[in-house]
């Protein structure tokens, strides 16, 4: 069972340099302007990965209980990543996002 430590914070996005405020409902761990995040975590809130590389936003898929799911791929060290979409996020990067190609 993968462990969830609840991180809400606000920071500067590394791709877009914009400040994303907390998310107030879950976790924050991306950016609501260009959904872009940062490879940090090994399960959710841990902080413990070394790569510390960008997470380039490169498709969506739809979830029956999450909603849109955004996926991810780093920038440095090729990982996939995914993560829920949130309230806030730019939605037409969303849809721009769901009609490119499917990478998996």
């Amino acid at each position: 069972m993968k462990n969830f430590n609840e991180i809400d914070e606000e920071f500067i996005c590394e791709n877009c340099g914009k400040k994303v405020e907390k998310l107030g409902y879950s976790c924050r761990n991306h950016c609501n302007h260009c959904l872009y995040s940062k490879h940090v975590d090994i399960n959710p809130g841990d902080r413990a990965e070394s790569c510390h590389g960008l997470l380039e936003p490169i498709g969506v898929e739809m979830n029956s209980k999450k909603g849109y799911v955004i996926i991810y791929k780093c920038q440095k060290c090729g990982q996939i990543r995914k993560n829920k979409a949130a309230k806030d996020d730019n939605m037409d990067l969303i849809i721009k996002l769901s009609v490119a190609k499917n990478i998996l």
